[in-house]
């Protein structure tokens, strides 16, 4: 047997499960999207559930949401993980405790995280809405979830709650993997801390933020959970996005070829996504010496 039939033998399960997994599913949508299906039946309509998805002006006011909410969102998180992670890493008493505490909201069952975010929100018995009014800060009940403004912001804070436990994480193993040389060396010269951070810290890591910045991006654009548990994309659609836009057209109205039309939009706005992504991360390595 030769070596090169030898290799694809080997990695032959691996292709069949990605093609079962993840290219025939694709392929499925891609048909469905050009089909009227639904629990009826299928007809071949062509073009048209695109046709009518891109005349739509609500369409485009959710991809703007979408993104609006993603970049919100992920910018949060980077930010609040740098902080973390920079406080986590800094040599202070108790700080192995300080790691096992910053656990729990990527722990915890994302459902369990979100309903408890929910109760906090409630106007009536929520923990918000007393602490304002214990305070004198309002005089009637704060329904946060129940004005599209406020609902909208709730809905990123608790994604931010989620997801900056990982970003923290994930940036603390990069700045742990930097060299104590160069912090000396800096010391010795007479730079301050703020100075090492933005001149030592922030370029070796920058490669690790950059990835942090996709993989965050991708799955809060994907995040399904925390919006429909809080909101279920009220009030009056503030807290819509591309993915509940697609569960409430395929699933809720059962409207399937409208619906796998939508998820195909949202496989292409993905992959445009991720080419800028990688665009800018062979600019980052050049630059910082990745390799």
């Amino acid at each position: 047997m030769s070596e090169s039939l030898f290799a694809w033998l080997l990695i032959a399960p691996a292709i069949v499960f990605i093609g079962f997994i993840v290219a025939w599913p694709l392929v499925e949508t891609i048909r469905l999207s050009f089909t009227d299906a639904d629990l009826g039946g299928e007809n071949w309509i062509g073009w048209a559930n695109y046709a009518e998805l891109f005349s739509d002006p609500k369409f485009y006011d959710i991809v703007w949401r979408t993104f609006y909410w993603m970049f919100l969102s992920v910018i949060l998180k980077l930010v609040m993980g740098l902080i973390g992670a920079s406080l986590l890493n800094a040599a202070v008493p108790g700080k192995a405790l300080f790691r096992v505490l910053v656990m729990p909201p990527w722990v915890i069952p994302i459902a369990i995280g979100v309903i408890g975010w929910k109760w906090l929100y409630n106007g009536y018995f929520g923990l918000i809405s007393g602490v304002l009014q214990n305070l004198g800060l309002v005089e009637d009940r704060v329904a946060l979830l129940a004005t599209k403004t406020s609902a909208f912001y709730s809905a990123v804070v608790t994604d931010v709650w989620v997801g900056t436990p990982m970003v923290t994480l994930f940036f603390l193993a990069a700045m742990q993997g930097v060299s104590r040389d160069l912090y000396e060396a800096a010391w010795v010269d007479g730079a301050g801390r703020w100075y090492r951070f933005r001149r030592i810290t922030i370029p070796q890591i920058m490669p690790v933020i950059v990835s942090m910045a996709l993989l965050s991006a991708i799955w809060t654009f994907n995040s399904f959970e925390i919006i429909w548990i809080l909101t279920e994309g009220g009030p009056r659609g503030a807290t819509t996005t591309l993915i509940i836009d697609t569960y409430k057209v395929a699933i809720s109205s059962q409207r399937f070829g409208e619906g796998a039309a939508r998820a195909v939009v949202i496989v292409i706005l993905l992959a445009i996504f991720s080419l800028f992504y990688l665009f800018f991360l062979n600019k980052v390595n050049k630059r910082y010496g990745a390799k």
